[in-house]
C-alpha cells in the first residue's frame, strides 16, 4: 500500500546529561545524527515541549517531557502543523531485537514502551511508523527499567551505531515515501562481521 513521507520524526529518550548516553535514548542518537546530516539545527520550542529542527517539508522533534509523556511533545506538534499520525516516524529503543538489527514497521503494538503507550494514548492512533533501534534485552524483567537506563556495553553501542548508520542510509527512500524499500533495506539482518585473520 502506497504511504505518504513522513512529515515528523520524533526520536525518543529522556533529558538531561546524566541520560544521554543511556540505551533509552537510542531515538535521540538516530535524530541527532540525522539533523546533522540534513543540516536542521534543533532548537529549545517550550510550546512543543522538546528540540524541533525542520529539513525541506520534515519536522525532527526530541521531547524533553522524560519518555512516559513524549506523546504532549508530538501531539503538540502534529496539532499545530496539521500532521497527521500516518506522516510521523517514532524512533526509539527495542528491548526485543538484539543491537545491531531495526525494524521499521506501521503500527502494531506498543511492546510494553511507555513512550509509544504515551503517543498512542495521546494521538488516540496506533497507525504510525515506527523505527525501533535493538538494544537487547537483559534477560530478566525485573532488570529492565535498570538496563535501559544505563549505558551499553563498548560492543553493543559499536552494533547500534552501526545499525543507526544502515538507517540513515536508507533516509532518501523514507523521505521519498519508498516505504517498501526503506522496510527492505532496514529489516534485513546485518551481515556477520567477518573473522580477523
Amino acid at each position: 500500500m502506497s504511504q505518504p513521507a513522513p512529515r515528523l520524526i520524533v526520536g525518543l529518550g529522556n533529558p538531561g546529561a546524566e541520560y544521554t548516553e543511556t540505551r533509552h535514548n537510542a531515538g535521540f542518537w538516530f535524530c541527532e545524527r540525522l539533523a546533522q546530516d540534513l543540516g536542521a539545527r534543533l532548537n529549545h520550542e517550550s510550546r512543543f515541549h522538546g528540540f524541533v529542527g525542520k529539513a525541506g517539508n520534515t519536522w525532527l522533534l526530541l521531547p524533553q517531557t522524560f519518555m512516559n509523556r513524549s506523546g504532549q511533545s508530538v501531539l503538540a506538534l502534529a496539532h499545530f502543523h496539521r500532521i497527521p499520525p500516518g506522516e510521523i516516524l517514532v524512533v526509539h529503543d527495542e528491548l526485543d531485537i538484539p543491537p545491531g538489527q531495526l525494524r521499521l514497521k506501521f503500527g502494531g503494538g506498543l511492546g510494553g514502551h511507555n513512550g509509544l503507550k504515551d503517543i498512542t494514548s495521546r494521538l488516540s492512533s496506533q497507525d504510525y511508523w515506527r523505527l525501533r533501534i535493538g538494544i537487547g534485552h537483559p534477560g530478566d524483567r525485573n532488570a529492565v527499567a535498570n538496563y535501559v537506563l544505563n549505558r551499553p556495553r563498548r560492543e553493543e553501542q559499536d552494533e547500534i551505531d552501526r545499525a543507526i548508520d544502515r538507517a540513515l542510509a536508507t533516509w532518501p527512500k523514507i523521505a521519498a515515501g519508498d516505504w517498501n524499500a526503506a522496510t527492505q533495506h532496514i529489516n534485513a539482518r546485518p551481515a556477520a562481521p567477518k573473522e580477523q585473520a
